[in-house]
């Protein structure tokens, strides 16, 4: 007999009761994403890994806590949980403090070459995300949690301990440093 797929409530309502088919469910359902969102914001592999079972730990140990927004609501708690756990790991890190927020001067912005978005389209998938890898990790961890974890400049602002104008700041530069990257790439490939 095959075994029966829980719905995501269905998922929830176990790892709230701490019941560990639906726990072992969820490790099996989102462990490889998680620690895909973890290698976003901790370069190191072995780190990444540590910090997908300590949030998949920290997610179970508070499930009675979330409460069911409809499907991918579980996804989207676990993810902001993994987020701000990885967020605080990297100001822990005298790397994450010591990044000048300043070092791109505010006309290197404003003149940062824009490829255009087929030229963008053209460039293979892992190149693109190695040059997110290799932004600071201030700017990484600003443009991941803006632009691909949904969060606003407010909670980066809270969560980072900087102020709103900062974080927009910081994208800001995270962009240009994109832009920068992009365009030597696009130059250098003849893309």
């Amino acid at each position: 007999m095959g075994r029966t797929i829980l719905t995501e409530e269905e998922l929830a309502l176990g790892c709230a009761r701490k019941e560990r088919g639906a726990q072992g469910e969820l490790y099996t359902r989102y462990a490889s994403r998680l620690y895909a969102l973890c290698l976003r914001y901790i370069e190191n592999r072995e780190q990444a890994r540590d910090l997908m079972h300590d949030a998949m730990i920290k997610v179970m140990d508070n499930f009675r806590s979330f409460r069911y927004g409809g499907e991918g609501s579980v996804w989207a708690w676990m993810s902001r949980v993994t987020v701000n756990m990885a967020v605080d790991k990297l100001k822990e890190s005298s790397r994450f403090r010591q990044i000048p927020f300043d070092d791109v001067s505010g006309a290197e912005i404003e003149n940062a070459l824009e490829p255009d978005a087929e030229s963008v389209e053209r460039i293979p998938d892992g190149v693109l995300d190695k040059m997110i890898a290799d932004l600071p990790d201030v700017r990484r961890t600003v443009f991941n949690m803006y632009c691909i974890d949904g969060f606003s400049h407010k909670d980066i602002a809270k969560a980072l301990g900087i102020s709103e104008s900062g974080s927009t700041s910081i994208l800001a530069k995270a962009r240009a440093s994109l832009r920068k990257a992009l365009t030597c790439y696009l130059n250098e490939t003849g893309l």
